[in-house]
């Protein structure tokens, strides 16, 4: 049969989709692309925040208008964490966020069958992690690479541990096996992401953490760049910089979610650092690399937020100096304990929003503009209009006139910047 994914959300969407692909692949099936027709589609959904939700809504809406025979299944956060609303919606198959396996072996029953199928089940008696295979598409130059699942943090405007359930970790062996496959095909970067890599190993209880994993995938698969995906600010302690400074291939580019420079906010959303303890990640990690990349997410307008606790925010954000920033709004999520609280106006939510951007487009002008006169190795990815685009290991997107270089590691010499993406010229 015919099957079409779309995917909203996070990297681990996207990578549990591509594992689904692959396995389908497998069994026999042909995949295609979502506006093609198929005989079956597949909703993987989002339910990070209620525009998410609305999202997967439009998508299967959409999907039964314009191929009302099809089969159309659903998976992923929005059905785990609203089952009574999506068991309303007319979809064939509803599946949470457990058990991609199964889901297929239930989806050909669906579409042999022809019938309706609920398999929700508990998040929270997820206790095992699902392996599922790493890769995807050949042709491309990076990789994902699924190392952890869950989160126990409980953040007061997520609702993701309640679609993810507790912490699993990917085994140490495991993860050696799947990077050294994805050399093996070609990849020349590995990203490993889950919902909280943080917290990998927690539920291992041998005493690892996130540098363990991280020595033993670039142990098993040298020569691959290695990015890691979002931190959370206290896995930056010495020993983990002296030892991940240690990796060659360790891209030095650092997400670490800061959501507010403000530390009454920041208790406010049930964070477990301060604005001194984040600091000292920041400085951890300019000490022991050069000029590395450090971006973060930022929450304006959260409930109660005054304008003096905004104020200290973009001060902070200043100190820190990022490289990039992602600034929202805040989006209430209903079931949170956020949406409870007292709720700033959407006006004053969108201003505070340009402000903050203001100074990130300051602060990632002043980063690139620090990158001019370096040679970097960059690796390349497709053509842009008359240039061909890559990233370097900062993930500061570079583009130099060429041809015929997809896939391959160059040295660039960087000449000029536009506040937005660095120029150069492949070093000979």
């Amino acid at each position: 049969m015919k099957v079409a994914i779309y995917t909203l959300g996070c990297k681990v969407n996207q990578y549990e989709t591509q594992a689904m692909e692959q396995e389908l692949r497998r069994r026999g099936h042909q995949v295609v692309a979502f506006e093609e027709a198929a005989d079956v589609y597949v909703v993987n959904s989002c339910s990070v925040t209620a525009v998410s939700d609305r999202k997967s809504r439009q998508m299967l809406y959409r999907v039964r208008r314009e191929h009302p025979q099809a089969v159309l299944a659903l998976c992923g956060c929005y059905s785990q964490t609203h089952p009574e609303d999506v068991e309303k919606l007319d979809v064939d198959l509803i599946a949470g966020t457990g058990d991609r396996s199964g889901f297929l072996d239930l989806l050909e029953q669906a579409a042999a069958e022809r019938r309706h199928i609920v398999a929700l089940d508990r998040s929270f008696d997820h206790r095992t992690f699902e392996v599922l295979p790493a890769g995807g598409l050949e042709s491309r130059t990076r990789c994902l690479l699924k190392v952890e699942d869950g989160c126990v943090n409980f953040c007061s405007y997520c609702i993701i541990p309640y679609a993810r359930g507790p912490v699993r970790s990917l085994p140490l062996d495991k993860a050696a096996e799947q990077a050294a496959g994805l050399k093996a095909a070609g990849y020349r970067e590995i990203v490993l992401t889950g919902i909280e890599i943080s917290s990998w190993g927690q539920d291992l209880k041998d005493g690892k953490s996130l540098i363990d994993l991280l020595e033993t995938v670039a142990a098993a698969a040298p020569g691959v760049r290695l990015r890691l995906g979002s931190l959370e600010p206290r896995t930056v302690t010495e020993d983990f910089c002296r030892r991940a400074a240690a990796l060659p291939d360790l891209c030095p580019q650092f997400h670490l979610s800061l959501q507010s420079g403000c530390d009454e906010t920041l208790r406010r959303m049930n964070r477990k650092y301060d604005t001194a303890r984040y600091l000292q990640s920041v400085e951890l990690l300019n000490r022991f690399f050069d000029r590395p990349a450090v971006t973060t997410d930022l929450i304006t307008g959260f409930p109660e937020e005054t304008e003096a606790e905004f104020e200290q925010t973009l001060a902070f954000i200043r100190a820190c100096g990022f490289a990039r920033m992602h600034i929202f709004p805040y989006s209430i999520r209903p079931g949170t304990p956020a949406a409870k609280m007292r709720q700033v106006p959407k006006s004053v939510k969108e201003e505070r929003a340009h402000r903050a951007a203001a100074v990130a487009a300051e602060l990632r002008k002043n980063y690139l503009e620090g990158c001019v006169g370096a040679t970097y190795p960059v690796l390349f990815e497709q053509p842009k209009e008359d240039w061909f685009f890559g990233h370097a290991p900062n993930y500061a997107e570079v583009l130099v006139k060429g041809t015929d270089l997809h896939n391959e590691i160059r040295p660039v010499t960087i000449t000029s910047t536009d506040g937005e993406f660095l120029y150069g010229t492949i070093k000979e």
